[in-house]
Formats: structure tokens, sequence, C-alpha cells
């Protein structure tokens, strides 16, 4: 809408208008002081009448103007203003930054069910009690394009909108992890129907208040309630124990594999001393085949020998025991060739 032009104002032609009206009521020699006086009389109301025009706008306030009821589309900002007076002008003052609220299914402790009962995606039954926080964004729009925009029509563009967003999801979502989808969802449809409809209405926040099933079935959903809350318990514990055990494991994984790769180098090791030492008997051997087969003989016998009783039988004697290492070895006969 475009602002209207004010008419141009000739206070020369009117003054001369009304000196020539008054001039008409002269009294003989003393009618001009007269009319002077009246004329005086009338001015001065005429500036009464514009100083009553005179306001002022406080901040987060603005200033809607109505020149013969229609709207000027020019707001006024905080400070101080003048307006013609009615009944040519009217000055309405709307606080901008009042954060409003509209109760929706209860009226502060009292449930309202026509409002709060409404039907979810999975034809179930839930009350859903909402608060939303909002305020003027367009000053005008608020005052002149709809009735009663913070009344009657906020409260049936809220219904409207939740009971769209409930009824598009399962009673379970709106009743536990759907909650915080729910709220964005109807304030962005709630915010969409009030532009449509120029309210000059900004939805600031949507919040669910209680959200249950109907009192009939309270205590079966609230058995389910409590069973999705124990089970979201035991797997917090299961994962606080997965973090506890699997380090421990890991460490325990990591100190066996370093066992065995050590006890595989050990075993290597051994392996490799004994074929280099079984190659280098051998070598000896093809060398001094007699006198090798004796030490190793003799080396045998001391591995074995210490730790048994010696019983050593002479044909020709008694028999001896020989508890001595060297004397077993001086008495036993050599193998033969």
């Amino acid at each position: 809408m475009q602002r209207q032009d004010e008419p141009e104002v000739n206070l020369e032609q009117i003054l001369e208008r009304v000196r020539a009206f008054f001039g008409r009521f002269k009294l003989g020699g003393g009618g001009g002081s007269l009319s002077y006086i009246v004329f005086g009389i009338i001015c001065l109301a005429v500036l009464a009448w514009g100083a009553t025009g005179v306001y002022t706008v406080q901040p987060g306030e603005e200033s809607v103007l109505r020149l013969f009821g229609k709207n000027n589309n020019n707001p006024q900002g905080p400070g101080l203003h003048w307006y013609p007076p009615g009944p040519i002008g009217k000055n309405i003052i709307v606080r901008k930054d009042e954060v409003r609220r509209l109760e929706l299914g209860f009226r502060g402790d009292t449930s309202v069910p026509a409002e709060s009962l409404m039907i979810t995606g999975d034809e179930n039954i839930v009350d859903v009690q909402l608060l939303v926080q909002y305020d003027i964004k367009d000053s005008a729009a608020f005052l002149f394009n709809t009735v009663d925009p913070g009344g009657i029509t906020m409260r049936d563009v809220a219904e409207t909108s939740l009971r769209q967003v409930v009824g598009s999801r399962n009673i379970d979502d709106v009743l536990t992890t759907g909650k915080e989808d729910v709220q964005a969802s109807t304030r962005i449809q709630l915010q969409s129907l009030l532009d449509t409809y120029r309210t000059g209405i900004n939805v600031i926040q949507v919040q669910l208040q209680n959200v249950n099933p109907p009192t009939q079935v309270q205590d079966a959903f609230d058995d389910v309630v409590r069973a999705k809350e124990d089970k979201e318990r035991i797997i917090n514990l299961a994962d606080a124990y997965e973090e506890e055990i699997l380090p421990t494991a890991r460490g325990e994984a990591a100190r066996s594999i370093e066992n065995a790769e050590a006890f595989k180098a050990q075993r290597v090791n051994l392996a490799k001393g004994q074929a280099e030492r079984f190659i280098a008997i051998l070598t000896e051997y093809r060398k001094a085949p007699n006198v090798t087969r004796q030490r190793l003989y003799l080396e045998a016998m001391e591995e074995v020998l210490p730790s048994v009783t010696k019983f050593i039988v002479d044909p020709g004697t008694d028999i001896v025991v020989v508890t001595k290492e060297a004397e077993a070895e001086n008495l036993l006969p050599l193998p033969s060739e």
C-alpha cells in the first residue's frame, strides 16, 4: 500500500474565511472587539486540540497512525511525535518487544481436553499441551489484517499446526523420542500459517508441556516408557562395561602376542643352536668316530646318572652301591664300537 498524500493547508485562506464569518456578528462600535475575542477563543481551542496530538513512543514500542480511518503505513519509532488528533487521526501504540504467550490445551493448572486431545498417525489418542511464545514483527499487520490475531486467530492456527504435526507421527514418537522434532515442525508450520494470514506475528518458541496418553490407558503406556528407559539404561551400562573391559583385553592380547613372539624367537634360536651343534659334532665324528662316540656317551651319562642311585654289579664280587658320579664313570664299561 502506498502512503496517502496529505492535502495542502492554506492557513491564510482559512483565517480569512473565519474573519468573514465572524464579521457578520459585529455589534455597533464594539462589534469588532467582540469578533476578535471570539476568534481568539477559537484559536486557543484549535491549539489545545492540536496539542493533544503530541505523544511519546518508548523504546520497544511502535506507533501506528490512522488518518480518517485509514492506516498511513508509516509507523513511528521511539521518540516524541505529533499526529492529528481525533476525529481526524488516531494513534495506536504497540509493544513490539513484549514476549507474549499462548497456552494450548491448558489454562494454568487446568486442562482443556477439547484442545489437547488429538489423534496420532497410527490412530491412537494422545493428550498434548503446548506453550507458544511470540512477539510482533509488523505492528500494522497485527492491528488491521486479522481479527483478534493474538487471541482466537493465534489459538486456532496453533491448534491446527499441532494437530497436523501430531497426526503425521506415531504415538511413540510423540510420547518419547520425537518430542524435539514435533516442537520444531509445529513451529515451522505455525509460522507459515501466520505469515499466510499476514498477522504480523513472529513465533519465538514452541514448547510441549504435558504429553500423555489418555487416562484410561495411562498405566500401560507408563509401563512401556519404563521398559524403554530400562533398555536405554542397560545399553548404557553395557557400553560402559565394554569401554572398561576392551582396553584390558587389548592389553592382555598384546602382552600374549609379545610373549608368544619372544617364545617363538627363543625356540627358533634354540633349534638353530642345536642344529649347529649337531652339525659341529657330525663334523668331528667324521674326523674321529671312536673318540667322538665315547665323548657323547660320557656326556649323556653326566646328564642321567647324577639324579639316580647307581647300582654297579661285578660278577666276581657282591653288589656295590656307588653314589659318586666319578666312581661310576670309572667302573661302567664303554660302549663297544
